[in-house]
């Protein structure tokens, strides 16, 4: 107990001025104890409610990522499995047919070398060639021909426009012989247009009969006759616009009449010129017109006549439509078609035809550049 004041009150010791006793805790010292346990306490509860917001964190983000590989997982096995091209069973493969052989032709023509080596058996030249290819391929094949035929000429005799148009039509279905061993008659009865326009078709028939179609032929020969003489003063016109109005007159034989008789470029589509320029593939048309035009595309027009006749020839001496003397083409090296006929050349010799196989000519009355280069004129009708 403190000791009493003498008003009788207690002193304390810091009254009294005397220390407290070791080991006894002033009330100072407690308060500032309970405050210094305070400051602990809520530092303890705010360090652990620091790392239970730390893991909560981390907890979460776990749960997230693995909420996402879930949903990745998910989707992954959901979609669809596309089939690879080579998870398909394999096709069989078809084996390719073993390439064809065809015979090409030598480097040079057989028909001029004696005892020629046989053919190779090599591949053609593709079909496929580009236009400028096509160009160049035509026009020296055109080239070469001019040099076997420098001659090359109409092969129906002629001394004027009339009698070649009339000519022309009677050449239809029959060979340029026949028609030049029949003309002679009809053109020494009835020399002009304005005759044979009067002329009596049963007369006219008999001289025609051995040219064939000799009916069909009197009505058109005796119709342009009258169309001459009605519409045109009795002269053949020189265009080609007023030559077609002539009954039997197509654009084959007008193109024939103003090549040879007024000198005017123009192609003839005839059946030797068509079964040639589809066997060399400068072209598939196969109508007249279109093979006109195409041919007309791959040459100047001044070369167009020229051309009509190196073709014709060839078609009628060496490519003939059944069994072309391929051994004795001087164009074999060019030709796609080569090998279509004979290709040994003694067996291809023995197939020429006219003067390349010592035979006369078509013409009674050739040119003399062709006689002049061993051509030799063909018998009248009726003779030997």
């Amino acid at each position: 107990m403190g000791e009493q004041s003498p008003d009788g009150g207690r002193k304390t010791a810091k009254a009294t001025g005397e220390a407290a006793p070791p080991g006894k805790s002033t009330p100072a010292k407690k308060a500032l104890a309970r405050r210094a346990g305070a400051a602990s306490e809520q530092a303890s509860a705010m360090q652990a409610a620091a790392v239970k917001k730390a893991a909560s964190a981390k907890k979460a983000a776990s749960a997230k990522k693995a909420a996402s590989a879930k949903k990745a997982a998910s989707a992954k096995k959901a979609a669809p499995v596309k089939k690879t091209p080579s998870a398909k069973k394999a096709a069989p493969v078809k084996k390719a047919p073993a390439a064809k052989k065809v015979t090409v032709a030598p480097k040079k023509a057989t028909a001029r070398v004696k005892g020629a080596a046989p053919a190779r058996t090599v591949v053609h030249p593709p079909s496929g060639e580009s236009p400028t290819a096509l160009v160049r391929r035509a026009r020296r094949i055109n080239r070469e021909l001019a040099e076997v035929y420098p001659y090359a000429h109409p092969e129906l005799d002629f001394a004027n426009p009339f009698q070649l148009v009339v000519a022309t039509v009677l050449s239809a279905q029959t060979t340029d012989l026949r028609v030049n061993q029949t003309t002679p008659a009809l053109f020494a009865k009835y020399p002009t247009p304005e005759d044979l326009a009067a002329a009596n078709p049963e007369e006219v028939e008999e001289i025609l009969r051995p040219c064939g179609f000799f009916r069909a032929k009197t009505k058109s020969v005796i119709g342009l006759s009258k169309a001459l003489v009605e519409d045109f003063g009795g002269e053949v016109p020189g265009r080609l616009e007023d030559l077609v109005k002539l009954p039997g007159v197509g654009r084959k034989t007008a193109f024939v009449v103003l090549g040879n008789a007024f000198g005017r470029p123009g192609i003839t589509v005839d059946t030797h010129f068509q079964r040639l320029v589809r066997r060399w593939q400068w072209t598939a048309e196969t109508d007249p017109d279109k093979i006109e035009a195409a041919i007309g595309a791959l040459f100047p027009k001044s070369d167009w006549t020229d051309l009509s006749h190196h073709v014709i020839w060839h078609g009628r001496r060496i490519c003939h439509a059944r069994k072309p003397a391929c051994g004795a083409c001087p164009i074999a090296p060019l030709c796609p078609a080569y090998g279509e006929g004979e290709t040994d050349p003694e067996k291809a010799k023995k197939l020429l035809k006219y003067e390349k196989g010592g035979f006369p000519g078509q013409r009674l009355n050739p040119p003399q550049a062709y006689l002049d280069a061993g051509g030799t004129p063909a018998a009248p009708l009726g003779a030997g």
